[in-house]
């Protein structure tokens, strides 16, 4: 078949996939397929315009079915699953989750959606606007056509505040600083009730705990200018004398165990505690006060303000101890402007037990399942302090890579006791509506890899958590210790070593202790933005103050050992930074660069195998082998002569991704995706030439390309990536991009290099 009848089949196809969706219509219907907004008058520019035409035509109801290049695919997978029998079945899981029922031109009330587009045109100062609707049939298909003739945009000429000097007038022109409405801008009367939310929230900063924006309003005069209104702000007189009064606090009363079911507060002189400005009513004495004192910014006699307020109940709900958090201020009964602060909380239950099942991939490319049993106590020590105990067991699989039959097997406890607070010799509290938290963690992990050799490991850490906003984190560990320890290392594990010197490094025995700190910005969860970023900053700083007081140098062949392990000593920094782009709700453009480099130092020859850097796999470089990149041109797929190959691993990393994301059908989303990047040695390697950085790093990057499916399920993203390189830095100088090479069709070629990836979650 030449291309000619391929393409007329194509088109043919297309037209009746087409023509189908409109078979299935009810007798005497149309399908709606939008409409058409068309704005005139030589009154407004080219660029006012488009503007407002954008802005009409997105108010405008109902919206069509979804169409792509003019096709409707949801709509034909709609008529094509026709009308199940049953309520349950695929078919109706398809027409109803999948497919989109046709939107019907008798949904169309053009007269309504007429005065809808004048209205806005009006409030967006484009007075004496003038509208018209119609509608055109295309055989079983119709569209809606509106008109706009806007006048003449009104500009605010001047905005005036109140006057007058009592409490609450004063206040409210102490606000106009940052006022929303702007000389010169065009009036907007969404503009105006911001306008109206934003000087009750200064208002409310300031005492005025029963104003609300209602009792404001904002006059227009548009006899001041031609084509210019004045807004004049004013406090409705009917405004209650409650609102216009700003005040202060007086007593501060937690029900630390309250019964949201009884909706009681019954309590005995006995049961209440005074502690600082606090009242406690706490019959069963279930916490100490202090930690109330902590989480409540108010004090007694402070003027009321919604930071503090809120700030107050984050910081109870973070907490991670009270199942609801209730609360109400009534005025005071004493002398004065004065409000009584209640806070009514609900405990969750004190201990808890919770069984778990994950699936999980790692950067290894190994794919498997664990099992954990959690045991909580969420007021350990009567200071919502939370102690977790918990098991686990897992193994894990290498579905497509060069160690693949060489299953994991894992199985470890961990402990860890998190304080809500600093737990420090000074003073601390972050001025937050986040609980800044003490963090201790012990744990132990035996891991089994099949036929080569087992790894125990203890883990012991000290640090602290704190957030000074929902995008801005800190973790600093004032101590983090690993000790690693081989044992049952086989035979064939033996004989490989000898043939490569580099497995070795896996089960050499390990001494990592030392301060970390990581920061991390994010505003992803800014779902409206369309550039979201997410930034991660981490350094390592490893044996450091116990290198420096020893005088440690191995370069001297002065090693310092602790329980006859020679401790590391080195620097490590990474940094992660992130960028998503929306297009459409249903379609971003990820990015993601990493830089990393690690310098080891003193008692240290080089990094601790663990502790270094690998490149390539499920969530890297997908389109090659797990760790099997690098460093540098290095090739150790060809120089290894064993039949397990190591790890690649380097002191310096440098990685690029993006990738495209969209939605195609349902819960099924599609990726198309570029990876770049390479790892490399600071210092010389005999065993690896071409491994150490240099000018020519950029010479040496590696770059895969590929695409990949998403299904997600809410409680799981499954994804699945084909990726094939383009560029081999292994590959002689001059011959590493290898476009030309690429062949879908040879068997061969994709034997060698089409990689498949099998994953839970995002790469990035």
């Amino acid at each position: 078949m030449n291309k000619s009848h391929l393409l007329y089949f194509l088109f043919l196809g297309l037209f009746v996939s087409s023509c189908s969706n409109t078979r299935f219509l009810p007798e005497g219907e149309l399908l709606y397929i939008g409409a058409k907004v068309t704005v005139e008058g030589k009154e407004t520019s080219k660029k006012e315009k488009k503007a407002l035409k954008t802005a009409l035509k997105d108010v405008l109801r109902p919206k069509p079915n979804s169409s792509i290049l003019g096709l409707r695919p949801k709509l034909y997978i709609y008529n094509l699953a026709g009308t199940p029998k049953k309520e349950k079945g695929w078919r109706n899981w398809l027409r109803t989750k999948v497919g989109e029922a046709p939107v019907l031109y008798s949904q169309v009330d053009l007269e309504y959606n007429k005065s809808v587009l004048q209205n806005f045109a009006e409030n967006s100062g484009y007075f004496n606007t003038k509208t018209a609707a119609d509608s055109t049939r295309h055989g079983k298909k119709a569209t809606a056509e509106y008109i706009v003739k806007p006048g003449k945009q009104y500009k605010i000429k001047e905005v005036k505040f109140p006057t007058d000097s009592s409490i609450i007038s004063t206040a409210v022109r102490n606000t106009r600083r940052r006022s929303l409405l702007k000389k010169e801008e065009g009036y907007n009367l969404d503009a105006i009730k911001e306008e109206r939310i934003r000087i009750d929230a200064r208002l409310k900063e300031k005492g005025f705990f029963y104003f609300n924006p209602d009792y404001l309003k904002v006059q227009v005069d548009t006899t001041v200018a031609d084509h210019q209104v004045d807004l004049i702000v004013k406090v409705k007189d009917e405004a209650p004398k409650l609102a216009e009064t700003p005040y202060k606090i007086n007593k501060i009363i937690v029900y630390p165990n309250y019964s949201i079911g009884s909706d009681s507060v019954k309590t005995n002189m006995d049961s209440i505690k005074k502690y600082n400005d606090l009242t406690i009513i706490d019959p069963e004495n279930l916490f100490k006060p202090r930690i109330f004192d902590r989480a409540l910014y108010f004090k007694k006699n402070d003027l009321y303000n919604r930071t503090d307020h809120n700030l107050s109940l984050n910081r109870l709900v973070n907490l991670g101890t009270f199942k609801f958090v209730k609360n109400q201020f009534r005025v005071s009964d004493t002398t004065g402007n004065y409000l009584d602060a209640y806070y009514y909380l609900t405990p969750l239950p004190k201990k808890s037990i919770r069984l778990e099942v994950l699936a999980k991939t790692n950067s290894a490319n190994y794919t498997g399942t664990e099992l954990n049993l959690n045991w909580s106590n969420r007021n350990t020590f009567r200071g919502a302090e939370l102690l977790t105990i918990s098991a686990f067991g897992g193994v894990e699989v290498q579905v497509s890579g060069q160690n693949n039959g060489f299953n994991v097997y894992r199985v470890g406890t961990e402990a860890n006791l998190v304080w809500p607070r600093f737990v420090a010799p000074f003073e601390l509290n972050p001025s937050s509506g986040f609980v800044p938290k003490t963090k201790a963690t012990l744990g132990y992990e035996f891991q089994n890899r099949t036929n080569l050799y087992s790894l125990q490991t203890f883990k012991g850490s000290f640090g602290y958590l704190w957030k000074e906003n929902e995008r801005k984190e800190h973790l600093l560990n004032v101590t983090e210790i690993t000790y690693a320890s081989p044992q049952n290392v086989t035979a064939l594990y033996q004989e490989q070593i000898l043939a490569n010197e580099s497995l070795g490094k896996v089960i050499e025995k390990q001494l990592i202790f030392g301060p970390t700190y990581s920061y991390t910005y994010t505003n992803t969860l800014q779902k409206r933005k369309k550039n979201t970023f997410y930034y991660k900053g981490s350094i390592d700083l490893a044996g450091n103050v116990a290198g420096l007081v020893s005088g440690a140098n191995v370069q001297k062949g002065d090693t310092i050992k602790l329980f006859d392990v020679p401790f590391s000593q080195f620097i490590k920094i990474e940094n992660d930074f992130r960028h998503y782009y929306k297009f459409s709700p249903d379609a971003q453009l990820a990015s993601r660069i990493i830089v990393g480099a690690g310098f080891a130092y003193g008692n240290s020859a080089e990094m601790p195998f663990i502790k270094q850097f690998f490149i390539g796999g499920t969530n890297s470089l997908r389109a090659f082998r797990a760790r099997s990149i690098g460093p540098g041109s290095f090739d150790g797929a060809s120089t290894n002569t064993t039949a397990f190959l190591p790890d690649q691993s380097g002191d310096i990393k440098l990685e690029f991704n993006t990738e495209y994301r969209a939605k195609i059908y349902g819960l099924v989303k599609g990726a198309l995706f570029i990876d770049a990047g390479n790892i490399w040695l600071l210092n010389e390697n005999s065993d690896k030439p071409g491994a150490k950085f240099s000018k020519k790093f950029l010479n040496e990057i590696a770059v895969g390309a590929g695409a990949g499916l998403r299904f997600d399920f809410s409680f799981l993203i499954l994804r699945t990536d084909f990726a094939f390189p383009i560029r081999k830095p292994y590959l002689p100088d001059g011959d590493r991009w290898v476009l030309d090479q690429i062949n879908f069709g040879s068997g061969t070629w994709r034997k060698e290099n089409l990689i498949f990836n099998l994953a839970i979650g995002y790469p990035f």
